[in-house]
């Protein structure tokens, strides 16, 4: 009797392709949007330009040419502290010194200068020397004893204080210093640290493009050398950053050093813009510098911001203190405006933190 046979079930071969690739929630590509949103600077720059809007409509004024010069110029004078303010911020630290050091660099260059009848760029060059060593000592002295910035750059602060006021009073007989316009050396100084250009018409200061400048130098620094990388890694946790081998104490130090050669510079522009200072200025001025980092994506934690957010940072506080005086408002309300916009802005952080850790 024939055996029929039975065809053996046909197997179908796998797909060309190979096995689908399984994904879960933690291998998942985030939304463009939502990684744009994680960028330090995007969240500020959006923020600016809804403010700089807000002012062309409220404040018909702003729409002048001479009048954005104005309000450039009040935002240089901030954004150029805010920028090492930010770098040492990024790395973990804050100064709380930062405003009355700007006014220590000016008093020590005209009181050099006048009291000892010198050339005023030697008063230029003590100043700069008294401003890195104020950042050298908090610096020295955060990584020596491991107290807390806040601590360290509070005392710097009150000591700063009282010695810009005691000193000019003892040593000029007034709350301020003398006016040093007829001194040698003043009318190229004021060249380099005060002058004015003319574009189109309009008389624009010559820190506006010092801040441009700084702010690129500041973003090349960050992301494209050593020291950028050695910045994060301490901000980040400094524990871990030593254990590879970067140097803490160095990037440390170098970091508040940065804060006193921008005290300097602001201090320079300062006195060459109106001959004498005032000692009893700078307080409050450090909240600013600070307000307008954060406000800029740098985290308080550290290890986390950008050079460029800053700039919008600063760009906002010019944007408002201007614009609430060309609304005709009462200009008080800009002190209120900085508290709602730190206590926004850190919100915000803590959000982009989140989301630019989550996985």
């Amino acid at each position: 009797m024939p055996m029929t046979q039975q065809a053996a079930p046909a197997v179908s071969a796998p797909p060309a392709s190979g096995p689908k690739k399984e994904t879960d929630g933690r291998t998942s590509q985030r939304p463009m949007w939502l990684r744009l949103l994680a960028r330090p600077e995007v969240g500020v720059f959006l923020g600016a330009v809804a403010v700089f809007v807000f002012f062309l409509i409220a404040a018909p004024p702003v729409r002048e040419a001479g009048s954005m010069a104005t309000i450039l110029y009040q935002s240089s004078t901030i954004g150029l502290m805010a920028l090492p303010v930010a770098l040492l911020m990024i790395g973990g630290e804050f100064d709380l010194s930062a405003g009355v050091a700007v006014l220590t660099s000016a008093l020590t260059a005209s009181m050099v200068s006048y009291q000892l009848t010198m050339n005023v760029w030697v008063g230029v060059i003590v100043a700069l020397i008294v401003s890195l060593a104020i950042g050298a000592f908090n610096g020295w002295l955060l990584v020596k004893t491991g107290l807390p910035s806040f601590l360290i750059t509070l005392g710097t602060f009150l000591i700063l204080q009282g010695v810009n006021l005691a000193v000019t009073k003892l040593v000029t007989g007034n709350v301020a210093t003398n006016d040093i316009s007829d001194m040698d050396g003043f009318e190229g100084a004021k060249s380099v640290f005060a002058s004015t250009f003319t574009i189109g018409g309009v008389g624009v200061k010559i820190t506006v493009f010092y801040w441009l400048v700084f702010a690129a130098i500041a973003t090349w620094l960050l992301l494209r050398t050593k020291f950028g990388n050695w910045t994060f890694a301490v901000g980040g946790n400094k524990f871990s950053a030593r254990a590879v081998g970067v140097p803490v104490t160095f990037t440390k130090i170098a970091l508040f050093m940065g804060v006193g050669f921008g005290a300097w510079f602001v201090g320079m522009h300062q006195l060459f813009s109106f001959n004498t200072v005032q000692s009893g200025e700078g307080v409050g001025q450090e909240l600013i510098y600070i307000a307008a980092a954060v406000i800029g994506g740098c985290l308080l934690t550290g290890g986390y911001g950008s050079a460029i957010g800053p700039v919008f940072g600063a760009f906002m506080f010019g944007m408002v203190q201007q614009g609430i005086v060309y609304a005709g408002w009462n200009p008080d309300w800009f002190m209120a405006f900085l508290g709602v916009m730190l206590l926004g802005a850190t919100l915000v952080n803590l959000w982009v933190r989140n989301a630019a850790t989550r996985r």
